[in-house]
Order: C-alpha cells, then sequence, then structure tokens
C-alpha cells in the first residue's frame, strides 16, 4: 500500500483545502494524520486510489511524495506493538513512521514505514493485513 504525503506551507485551512479538493474529486480518505514541524505542514494520507489523488492535489499545486507502508494487524491489548517492533529490530529492520489508522473491537490496524520493506514484509507476514478496507473485522 501507498501513503501520500504532502509537505506544504503551513496554513490556515490546508486540511480544508486538501480535503475539500479530494471530496470533490469522489475520493475518500481512509486515514489522515497532519503535523506541523517549523513552518511547515505534513499530511499523511492513505488512500484507496492513490493515482486519482496524486493527479487532483498536483493539479492544485501541491507537491506530493508517495512512500510504501505496511498495514499490520494486531490484537488491542499491551505488548502488542512491542512485540511486533522488537521482531523487526532483531530482523535489522527500522522503523521510521508507525501510526494508528484504525481500532475495532479487539484488533487494531497501524501503518508501518520501514527501512527494508521486503525484509519487514516477510518478517510480519502473519501480521500483514490486507483488505480492501482498512477496518478490522
Amino acid at each position: 500500500m501507498k501513503e501520500i504525503i504532502v509537505v506544504v506551507e503551513d496554513k490556515v485551512g490546508l486540511l480544508a483545502d486538501i480535503s475539500y479538493l479530494l471530496a470533490k474529486a469522489k475520493i475518500n480518505i481512509d486515514a489522515v494524520s497532519v503535523e506541523i514541524i517549523g513552518t511547515k505542514g505534513i499530511i499523511h494520507l492513505t488512500i484507496k486510489d492513490e493515482k486519482k489523488a496524486i493527479e487532483v492535489l498536483e493539479n492544485n499545486g501541491y507537491k506530493v511524495v508517495t512512500s510504501d507502508i505496511l498495514v499490520i494487524k494486531l490484537q488491542d491489548q499491551p505488548g502488542e506493538l512491542s512485540r511486533l517492533s522488537k521482531l523487526l529490530a532483531a530482523g535489522g529492520v527500522n522503523i521510521e513512521n508507525v501510526h494508528l489508522l484504525t481500532k475495532s473491537k479487539d484488533m487494531a490496524l497501524f501503518a508501518l514505514k520501514v527501512d527494508k520493506f521486503k525484509k519487514a514484509e516477510k518478517l510480519l507476514g502473519e501480521y500483514l493485513h490486507v483488505a480492501d478496507e482498512l477496518v478490522p473485522q
């Protein structure tokens, strides 16, 4: 799965503008994370049709980069993220970014960006979540 990252000068209404553009193009946002670092706004988006979203955003003046992410399904209980991150560390894989996508009942979905994607896929086989929906069953 790909994550779309928009890095722009921070301004009032930035998220409103980006979400409006995507909605107008009938593109649903599955997950979003926004942070401000200095004067920059950094928006992480997970969207099923990332190609269409990139086109819409770029056509409206936004600079967009993409990153491969792994979507991981974990039991929602203490220690699960620790167990997963220790598994990656033992395999020599560095986690560069992680954020919670959604929680439901006793499951949680996380997005992970790692430095060794293929190796992480092998190590995390049982945890990988491959589905059309980002909502745990």
